[in-house]
């Protein structure tokens, strides 16, 4: 008998705890990719590329010009000469390699940088909505991360209508 009351109490609890809970979804990556702000991003993205690329190509030149020098005289170098300039194209070649791995890294933190703004305008249009229509908990929809969501409890196109961005048309899937 305390078994069987102790199931029905739990099962009201928890048929209680659920009904107050309103789930939904945002690919907050879509919005950022539809805002027009991010123009300016790509733009930021591809002078600090080209910035990069140039401090890259300089050194480069340096190496080459090392080489190139390092094989005309290498026959007149005595041996603590050639470790000399052996030692110095050697940790050019590591610097390259160096800075090669390091490009992806600081691109990646030049992006965060600039998206940061539109992440955050983002949110707030995210957290007007949820205030709004009392959601409890949103999920990110984009990526791998979410299995499945019911168009009707993803708050994408609201948070973009917060932030006056235009919906662009849904093409028909193909069934």
């Amino acid at each position: 008998m305390i078994r069987n009351s102790f199931l029905i109490f739990f099962l009201c609890f928890s048929l209680f705890a659920s009904s107050q809970t309103k789930v939904g979804t945002i690919d907050a990556d879509y919005i950022l990719n539809q805002m027009p702000e991010m123009n300016q991003v790509k733009g930021g993205l591809e002078d600090y590329n080209k910035e990069l690329q140039g401090n890259l190509d300089q050194t480069i030149k340096q190496y080459d010009t090392l080489v190139k020098d390092y094989q005309l005289k290498n026959k007149d170098f005595n041996e603590e000469e050639r470790q000399s300039k052996e030692g110095e194209i050697i940790e050019l070649e590591n610097q390259i390699k160096g800075f090669r791995q390091r490009a992806q890294v600081m691109m990646q933190m030049r992006r965060n940088e600039l998206t940061k703004p539109l992440y955050q305008k983002i949110d707030a249009a995210m957290k007007e909505v949820i205030h709004e229509e009392n959601f409890t908990q949103i999920f990110h929809a984009g990526g791998n991360s979410l299995a499945f969501s019911a168009e009707k409890y993803d708050i994408t196109k609201k948070v973009m209508r917060k932030l006056g961005l235009k919906i662009p048309e849904e093409i028909p899937s193909e069934e």
